[in-house]
């Protein structure tokens, strides 16, 4: 067994729920790589680099974690980093179905890649990035949900857009 693993996903932001993923994974695997990427799907509430600071702010003191960053596909970028396991957290069954289909076409991909799924402490199974900007965008309290780090950056890109409570769900 590999002693390197890849926990990928966009983190924007990186939350608590990232956050406990990446310390599950890390007592299973010694050598654990936070691989940011973007997704076409998606506009990017933070940049690349901004992500990257935020979870190596979150990951100090975790030693043998490391943070990079990659485009393209997951397989590709894992068997260039010489590993075979892909962390993936699950939530809820909506997540599984996604996350096993994902699992499923990156085996085709590659045979050689086990993907790994760990579930959350219970306390983050409902927490969600798009959910996280949603609170923040309508001036709502991120503190229980992200640190403090990424509650100032999301409080302040908040106020670049308009929000702090200025706006309001219909």
């Amino acid at each position: 067994m590999t002693s390197l693993a890849i926990y990928a996903g966009t983190f924007d932001p990186f939350t608590f729920g990232h956050l406990d993923i990446a310390r599950r994974a890390h007592r299973l695997f010694p050598r654990l790589v936070i691989a940011v990427t973007t997704n076409p799907e998606k506009s990017a509430f933070f940049s690349l680099q901004e992500r990257q600071h935020v979870i190596r702010n979150a990951t100090r003191g975790m030693k043998g974690v490391s943070i990079d960053s990659f485009d393209g596909l997951l397989v590709e970028y894992v068997g260039r980093k010489g590993a075979v396991v892909v962390i993936r957290g699950i939530r809820a069954l909506s997540d599984f179905e996604y996350e096993f289909q994902m699992a499923l076409m990156n085996r085709k991909l590659s045979d050689e890649i086990e993907t790994v799924f760990l579930m959350p402490h219970e306390k983050y199974s409902y927490l969600s990035s798009r959910l996280v900007k949603e609170i923040a965008l309508l001036g709502g309290d991120v503190s229980p949900f992200v640190t403090p780090l990424v509650g100032k950056m999301l409080k302040e890109r908040a106020a670049r857009q308009g929000a702090g409570g200025t706006r309001r769900r219909s």
